[in-house]
């Protein structure tokens, strides 16, 4: 919802998707694998894909049980083209995850605010401009 009806942000949102390759891959223009390498002590596959508006990097935990451990996303649209970082560990899937690990605790006092309330939410500071903007 806050992607497609406020038009917010939600970095590594693909990730967490039923079929991320069909998320990730239909726009990819370019991809690599750039060979192996270690994400806090487990090794990992590194690969990079291009798109016409970002690029992104992922790398895929080796052996029986692959999870992603971490997760680049370039922007090409903003001048200096800033990234998200997402390091990922204690992966779970399916009946691993505990189901009251989701369970909404809302603080007293709290005010209820609509992603349109909130003018910080944005992808891209306002210091920033994307390319090409005047």
């Amino acid at each position: 919802m806050l992607r497609d009806k406020y038009h917010r942000p939600v970095p590594a949102a693909d990730l967490l998707m039923s079929d991320p390759y069909k998320e990730l891959m239909t726009q990819v223009t370019d991809a690599k694998d750039l060979g192996s390498g270690v994400i806090r002590g487990t090794e990992c596959d590194h690969l990079a894909f291009r798109t016409k508006e970002v690029d992104w990097q992922i790398w895929i935990a080796q052996g029986a049980r692959p999870y992603p451990c971490r997760y680049v996303i370039t922007s090409k649209k903003v001048t200096g083209w800033p990234q998200y970082t997402l390091d990922i560990w204690a992966w779970k899937a399916g009946t691993e995850v505990a189901s009251d690990g989701f369970k909404l605790a809302i603080p007293a006092g709290a005010k209820q605010l609509m992603p349109g309330q909130v003018p910080e939410l944005n992808e891209i500071p306002a210091h920033f401009s994307a390319k090409g903007a005047k």
